[in-house]
């Protein structure tokens, strides 16, 4: 019975095996499938209920999402194409900036080497997914980039422990951050900007893998969200704003412009025993008076006629940026009716000689010329006696405390000292800084420039031609023994026609500034829309410092 069991089975295998192929094969050949595909729902957006929004929203580009963003897609096809580059040169300073740090471990925990096996930050480059642009009335220039990378780096670190080796790999890398990058100050020299300064909005997203010698430690329970805690948080305490990351790129002392520190009030008192220049035996002495390193004109006294022990008793105030570099260049000169005007000898009075607020008396010997070395001329040219006091801003006030050394070579010098309540007190520099002006618009022709009209001085900056969006950047100082409380100041926009023309001069607008703000808050940096005209602003910046 087993034996037929058997053959039957195998005879029903046999047969039912090609007859049910057969059948198969008839019913997919001539079977006509049923439409069970159905065409997808289509919604407009807003449609949707908020589930469903949310599940999409992380794929809708930044710059769609928010207007203020900009595409940037040239943006990531460039760093497409530089990314190996970049790849080497950025990998390359990190093993530059690494190797200190490394050999301040060798020989502590009986580590004898650090080094990279691998480092290379992969073929994924980062991609920016909107660009935010600000406009700001300072000299920076600042942007918000979206940045996202999920790269495939490869980065293997090797200690060597006695005979042990260590392997540390860095794996699967994602970092998503948005930083604020801010180029300042903007300068005239290339590439145009001094600083980068980075300081991230919000805490960045940072996820990686972490194997140790081939086991991923990510995956202990708990390590994980530990380490992205302490990442976020060390990375937070150091760059998030308002901390920032100051790369600079160009040495500050050759590009940014020197502030006014202090002001510099100069007695012009008598001189002695000056030069005979006159055919009657007698001089008609003047003195010009300058800071050096300074473009400004030099200030004069009234001419003393045939005079050789003249008296002056005026007063100077002159603007100092540099104490510890400038210096007081006193030139007395004979004026001539025709001709050039003889100089009857010169002297230098090094500033960082003065005491802040101190008024101190100097009884100079003139010379021929600063160079005191030179022995070929020893004429006897007479002496100018002057009263100097430096009085700083409040603000630098703690930075020059003391006197300084000075050389010995400008005669006797006695001091006395000014005190707190003194009238100085209430003085102070008024700086206008005529950054540019906007849609300035004339009838007749476009080469503007403008004027600042205060206290009955007038002062211009240059003429730019043929254009309606100028750019002066020109400053402007008026020394006050008050503060210009309920003053205004005057601004306007001209234009003139370089040929002659009867109608050469054109006011392109104009606009008084109320300076009480400026008193009290110290600076304002403001567009103002110019009277007079249809679309035209002005940017002005205007500082006030006491004494």
């Amino acid at each position: 019975m087993g034996f037929l069991n058997t053959l039957v089975e195998l005879l029903g295998f046999g047969i039912g095996l090609p007859f049910g192929l057969l059948i198969g094969f008839f019913l997919f050949v001539y079977s006509k499938p049923k439409d069970t595909v159905k065409d997808p729902v289509v919604r407009p957006l807003h449609e949707l209920d908020t589930g469903a929004l949310l599940d999409i929203l992380p794929d809708i580009p930044l710059w769609v999402k928010c207007p203020d963003y900009e595409r940037v897609d040239w943006l990531n096809k460039f760093l497409s194409d530089m990314w190996p580059y970049l790849d080497k040169a950025v990998c390359a300073m990190i093993r530059r900036t690494t190797q200190s740090m490394f050999a301040e471990y060798i020989g502590k925990y009986k580590i004898q080497a650090i080094e990279f096996e691998h480092l290379t930050l992969g073929t994924l480059p980062p991609t920016i997914h909107g660009l935010k642009v600000y406009e700001t009335n300072e000299k920076d220039l600042v942007m918000e980039p979206a940045i996202r990378w999920a790269g495939n780096p490869n980065i293997v670190l090797v200690l060597k422990l006695m005979s042990l080796q260590v392997t540390v790999q860095l794996v699967d890398l994602q970092i998503f951050a948005a930083p604020r990058v801010a180029l300042k100050p903007l300068v005239p020299t290339f590439p145009c900007f001094a600083n980068i300064l980075v300081s991230l909005m919000e805490r960045p997203h940072v996820d990686f893998g972490l194997k140790i010698l081939g086991g991923d430690v990510m995956s202990i329970p708990g390590l994980y969200r530990f380490v992205q805690e302490m990442i976020k948080k060390q990375v937070a305490s150091l760059y998030l704003w308002p901390q920032t990351l100051d790369i600079p790129i160009l040495d500050s002392s050759t590009v940014i412009i020197k502030k006014p520190v202090g002001i510099l009030h100069v007695k012009v008192v008598r001189a002695k025993k000056l030069l005979k220049a006159d055919l009657l035996g007698t001089s008609d002495p003047y003195v010009k008076l300058n800071l050096t390193g300074e473009k400004l004109p030099a200030k004069k006294t009234t001419i003393k006629k045939k005079n050789l022990n003249p008296e002056w008793n005026e007063n100077f105030k002159l603007v100092v940026k540099d104490p510890e570099s400038q210096a007081l260049q006193l030139q007395v000169f004979d004026w001539d009716k025709v001709g050039g005007h003889d100089r009857l000898g010169m002297q230098l009075v090094p500033l960082k000689v003065l005491t802040p607020r101190e008024t101190k008396d100097f009884t100079l010997d003139l010379l021929k010329h600063t160079n005191i070395s030179d022995s070929r001329d020893k004429k006897q040219r007479g002496q100018i006696v002057v009263e100097l006091t430096y009085v700083p801003f409040r603000e630098d006030s703690i930075k020059f405390s003391g006197p300084l050394d000075g050389n010995g070579e400008m005669g006797s010098v006695s001091g006395r000292s000014t005190p707190e309540e003194a009238p100085l007190s209430g003085a102070g520099l008024l700086s206008v800084m005529v950054q540019g002006a906007e849609d300035v618009e004339g009838k007749r022709h476009h080469n503007p420039y403008a004027l600042v009209l205060f206290r009955g001085e007038r002062k211009r900056t240059k003429t730019i031609k043929k254009t309606r969006d100028p750019r002066w950047n020109e400053e402007f100082q008026f020394t006050l023994d008050q503060p210009p409380l309920h003053e205004l100041i005057r601004i306007e926009v001209m234009s003139k026609r370089k040929s002659f023309s009867f109608r050469s001069k054109e006011s392109l607008g104009h606009v008084e500034i109320n300076l009480d703000d400026v008193v009290y808050n110290g600076r304002i940096n403001q567009k103002y829309h110019l009277i007079d005209s249809r679309n035209g602003v002005i940017h002005v910046e205007i500082r006030w410092s006491t004494v």
